[in-house]
């Protein structure tokens, strides 16, 4: 069996060269400005790059400008390239070059002139043309990053830019969630107060006071406060007679000074003292505020008017005194909207805390709110008492 060989195909190994060689009749003028113009012959041609053999000595890696000229259909048909010399032979001049920055009408033309030619048909300027028409080319295959171009310190830094950008997001989301739950479902006081029934004592006479207890002290019932001296002359006020009222009199009443103690109404706590030791003090004067050690204080609170069906006795509340970390849980036992004279524009509530209240906070702020909010602990028991 013969086999018929084409004698213009140079045979290559596929390990050795990317694109069939061919020997196809076509020119290549020289166009760089450096060098004379003058046309050599091309040996063989590829869609990579071309051979051919010149006089003028030239240099490995040097870049040239150049225009192949074809015959087709008895026409001219020419393209301008741009070639780098990848080696060059001394002896004979036969030199292999590599085509640079082709453009893709002069690609698909020279796949075109090649292909057609190892198949033995015949090239037409038709042919040629309709090629140059076609979209050849298609899109690269997009493919997917492995990571494997980072480096360590590059995957680390992207892998923290994305954990960053996670939990701020996270975050905000978690605020816009927190402020829309708190505008809806939670009901907060204007107002709070730690409230105890306390017992006011105040001076009897004219004079100055001196306490026996300090300030946060307790105290048994019946068990002197504190003392307090006055002058004779305040003490026989409105009980002289006109012979006792002569000024030699009054002067020595004047001058004698009484003595007294204020004694405990109850087993009470000294909460407040309003007047400091040793100073004058005018009768009736508010002197110390007690408060029984037996009372329980409960928290006062004021709330808006347009929250009446939020703050009804017997619904649950948080609050946290002034001065505290802990947040406390109450139930509302009272409420009141009038006053003896005309209607109040908010709603008065009384908190009885869960947990009893030291006697010592009495007077401080509260902060008091209302959860009104679906609660996870129903939900959980609800789950558990289906069997889910």
């Amino acid at each position: 069996m013969n086999t018929a060989v084409n004698v213009n195909v140079v045979h290559e190994s596929e390990a050795q060269r990317q694109h069939a060689r061919v020997r196809i009749p076509a020119k290549l003028r020289f166009l760089d400005a450096q060098r004379q113009p003058h046309e050599v012959k091309v040996e063989d041609l590829s869609a990579g790059g071309l051979s051919f053999h010149t006089q003028q000595p030239l240099a490995v890696g040097e870049v040239l400008r150049g225009r192949l000229q074809f015959t087709v259909d008895n026409l001219g048909l020419s393209m301008d390239i741009e070639f780098q010399v990848r080696a060059y032979n001394a002896g004979d001049g036969r030199t292999g070059a590599q085509f640079q920055n082709l453009e893709p009408r002069d690609i698909a033309t020279l796949r075109h002139l090649i292909t057609s030619h190892l198949s033995g048909e015949l090239i037409t300027l038709g042919d040629v043309l309709s090629t140059l028409q076609r979209d050849n080319f298609t899109k690269a295959r997009k493919q997917k990053d492995s990571g494997s171009g980072l480096t360590p310190f590059g995957r680390f830094k992207a892998v923290s830019v994305t954990l960053g950008v996670f939990v701020v997001g996270i975050a905000a989301f978690g605020f816009v969630a927190k402020s829309l739950y708190g505008m809806y479902f939670v009901s907060r006081a204007e107002a709070g107060v730690v409230a105890v029934p306390a017992t006011t004592i105040t001076m009897p006479r004219d004079g100055t006071v001196n306490s026996l207890v300090q300030a946060g002290g307790q105290i048994g019932k019946g068990a002197p406060l504190a003392s307090f001296t006055t002058s004779m002359l305040d003490m026989l006020k409105g009980s002289l007679d006109d012979a006792q009222l002569e000024p030699a009199k009054i002067e020595e009443l004047f001058g004698k000074q009484l003595s007294g103690t204020l004694t405990s109404p109850c087993d009470c706590v000294v909460a407040r003292q309003w007047v400091d030791d040793g100073q004058y003090a005018a009768k009736g004067q508010p002197i110390f505020q007690l408060i029984p050690r037996t009372t329980t204080p409960t928290v006062e609170a004021r709330f808006s008017y347009r929250q009446f069906d939020e703050v009804k006795p017997g619904t649950r509340v948080n609050f946290q005194v002034a001065g505290e970390d802990q947040v406390r849980t109450g139930q509302i036992v009272g409420s009141s909207s009038l006053n003896s004279e005309d209607l109040a524009a908010d709603i008065r509530v009384q908190i009885k805390p869960d947990s009893g209240l030291p006697a010592e906070l009495a007077g401080r702020p509260v902060a008091v709110s209302s959860d009104r909010g679906p609660s996870l602990n129903g939900l959980f028991d609800s789950a558990q008492a289906r069997g889910l």
